[in-house]
Formats: structure tokens, sequence, C-alpha cells
């Protein structure tokens, strides 16, 4: 699409995080103008030229004012996203970005004449662990403060109209990203797997559903405008589930490792690495969220945004990770054999 000075003009939030890269990229290739808002300035190099970008707290509803100065629509992927503690603070900011100024944005949206705004919400929003997988029609038990913060945000969205009357928002419940920009226990794992070093645990059969970050992006540009989106929830995937150890190994692949096919039963360590946790140790900390990122079952069913919105997801398992692998390799994040 051609890009022009009266294309619409979409304005994402937390644009600087681990997926907003991608969504501004596509956006413009989509020929949409872009405007971001982020409360540090983006490196030189992370968001294209054409992006009007904007320094800012989702939280100051006069900044969120400001900024929504002219916009048609809105990508909101400001968050708070998962952490190790649960502190008093850190439960306050969860509630504060994920919650309160979600109110806030949609509110000067309304009054702004914004036509659409779509959510960047997570699958945790079904629990951490589910024995059968998940749709849209399962009914949500978060059990953590940030997947409690998220189903708050998706229903604040969702409880408001436009002006004329027709549904506001539309929720992503976006499945784990990954990309270039990998964050979390995933990158702890990659990282891991570089090392060379022994898993602590056997890769298993337990399901995990994943979504290739530039997927992602592509499924939050089709949901701006598409008419059947308006008032709906979507669960974003890459349209399969995969086993730990498929994911493991199409990791190694791109490493250019052997998979690891030894290790401690999960059933032994995870219960005892739990206990260790307790104690707040940060290296035991961050063991037990790799465990679990390890050997839960988490998998979902993204076929309503194929059915209602003809999403078909263009990057699998294999190509996904050897991207990854690329990206960290090329940013420094991935240093094969080093700590």
């Amino acid at each position: 699409m051609q890009r022009g000075p009266d294309a619409p003009l979409v304005l994402v939030t937390g644009a600087t995080g681990a997926v907003g890269p991608a969504v501004v990229r596509r956006a413009l290739d989509e020929g949409y103008r872009v405007r971001t808002l982020s409360r540090h300035q983006a490196p030189s190099a992370l968001l294209p030229s054409a992006t009007d970008a904007r320094v800012g707290d989702v939280r100051d509803a006069d900044a969120v004012d400001r900024v929504l100065s002219e916009i048609d629509y809105v990508l909101h992927l400001a968050a708070v996203l998962h952490r190790v503690g649960t502190s008093p603070e850190e439960t306050r900011e969860y509630a504060e970005i994920n919650a309160s100024a979600t109110r806030t944005l949609v509110d000067r949206a309304v009054a702004r004449g914004v036509q659409r705004i779509v959510l960047f919400s997570t699958i945790c929003v079904y629990g951490e662990e589910r024995d059968v997988v998940a749709d849209e029609e399962t009914a949500p038990a978060p059990d953590t403060p940030y997947a409690r913060t998220k189903l708050e945000a998706e229903r604040i969205v969702l409880d408001q109209a436009k002006r004329d009357g027709r549904p506001l928002g539309v929720v992503l419940r976006l499945a784990a990203v990954y990309g270039p920009r990998l964050r979390g226990n995933y990158r702890t794992m990659v990282r891991h797997l570089a090392q060379g070093r022994p898993m602590p645990v056997r890769p298993g059969g337990n399901q995990r559903t994943l979504v290739f970050d530039e997927d992602a992006a592509a499924a939050a540009v089709l949901a701006l405008r598409h008419p059947a989106a308006a008032g709906r929830v979507y669960n974003v995937t890459d349209g399969s589930t995969h086993s730990v150890r498929d994911m493991t190994d199409a990791i190694c692949a791109a490493l250019g490792r052997r998979p690891p096919r030894v290790g401690v039963p999960a059933s032994v360590l995870r219960g005892a690495v739990q206990m260790a946790a307790r104690t707040r140790v940060p290296p035991i900390v961050r063991l037990n969220g790799m465990l679990e990122k390890y050997t839960q079952n988490i998998s979902v069913d993204g076929s309503r945004l194929r059915r209602e919105l003809g999403f078909v997801p263009r990057v699998g398992l294999a190509e996904g990770w050897r991207r990854t692998v690329a990206g960290l390799r090329r940013d420094g994040v991935l240093i094969d054999g080093a700590d």
C-alpha cells in the first residue's frame, strides 16, 4: 500500500518493547502513517525513520491526550510484563500500567473520535497451565498479577463503544511471542542451549503455543480495520502446538548444536526448585522460571482468527527460531560458548 499524507494515522504504544518494532514496520509497510508513544527514546536504528516517535508515559493523561491528536487507530502494546517478584510496588505498577492506563487511553480515544483500539493481551488470562486446549470461549482463570490486570484491560477495551454505538475495541490474546528481540525465560533457554550446557530436565512432550513476532504484527494490523473484528477476542498463534522437545530441537538446529536428550525428570526437579526459589536467591529464581516454562502445558486454539479474518501465519517453528537466533547473534545478545 502506498503511504501518503492522507493515509490513516496509527498510534502504537509500547513500540520499543519486544514486539513493538515489528508492529511499527508492518503498519508502515501496509501504508499507514505511524506515531509511537514510549517511556524512553528509541535507539536510532530500532524504528524506521518514517516513524513519528514521541516520548511519554501512558499513565500521563495529558501526554496521552496530546499524542492522540489526529489519530485514527490505536495499537496498544504498552504493558508491564511477567516479573519475578510480586512486591506491593510491583503489583501496583501492574495495575497502573496494564489496567488504569488502558482506561485513560480508551477514554481519551473515544473523546478524540478514534475508530478502533486493538489491545495486545495474552493467553495467560486462561491460567498458567491447563490440560485442555483453550479457545476464546474458555473461561479465563488468571493466576498472576500480570494476567489479572491484562484481563481487566480487555474488559475496559471491550466495554467501550464509539460515538455511533459500535464496539471500539479488539482484543488479541497472543501466544508466547518470539523473535529477534526475544526476552525473558525463552531467551535464557536459548542462551543456555547456545553454551552447550546440559538442560536441567529432559526435553518433554508437554505442549506450548507460540507465534513469531512478525506474524503477531500482521494479525494486529489486520485487526485494525477488518469489519468483522470489532468487539471480538482472538487468540494469535502460529497455527500449531509444539512439544518442548520439538521447540528445543528447532532452537538447537538454528544454533548448529545437537539437541539435549538427557537430564533429570521434571517431576523430580520441579518441587525442589520451587521450594528453593522461596529464598529469592536470583540464580534459583531464574532457574525456577525457566523450569516452569519448560514443563508447562499451555496450548490454545487460534483458528477463530483464521476463520473470521482470514489470518494466515507465515513463519513456522524452524524458520522462526533460525531468524530469532540470527537476530540475537547480530545484536550481541547471544555469544555461543560464552557465559
